[in-house]
């Protein structure tokens, strides 16, 4: 997502953890991997960038309310499309489920969530200039 150059086409562009207990996998990835978590308030939530060393390196958010009932923890990997809305029909023509339709995120740029054919889960985005 937050980036400093613009991700290629086709490219994966972030990884995102999402949990049930930010404060323990926050401890976990600092005890065995040296990250640093730095928070990005947002209307709904706290968003929290991951960073190694100085690099952001991804992100991670709490799964709260009735949408995340039952969900378990997991990474989620987002690839850079040159149009999300463009690409969505063309991986629903290809046998893909969209999760979650496209929408925007101020700053960030427009994403959605799918299926592909076999049911595995990804983000592809159209990250913001």
């Amino acid at each position: 997502m937050p980036s400093e150059a613009q991700p290629t086409h086709g490219v994966v562009c972030w990884s995102e953890l999402n949990v049930h207990d930010v404060a323990r996998a926050q401890q976990c990835y600092t005890q065995t991997l040296g990250w640093r978590f730095e928070a990005m308030p947002t209307p709904d939530m706290t968003y929290w960038i991951i960073l190694s060393g100085a690099a952001r390196v991804g992100g991670m958010f709490e799964m709260t309310g009735d949408a995340f009932a039952g969900a378990p923890e997991h990474w989620l990997t987002y690839i850079a499309v040159d149009d999300i809305d463009a690409r969505l029909q063309k991986a629903s023509a290809a046998g893909a489920r969209i999760c979650k339709p496209a929408f925007d995120i101020a700053g960030v740029g427009r994403m959605a969530v799918l299926a592909e054919p076999g049911g595995a889960i990804v983000a592809w985005m159209t990250p913001r200039p």
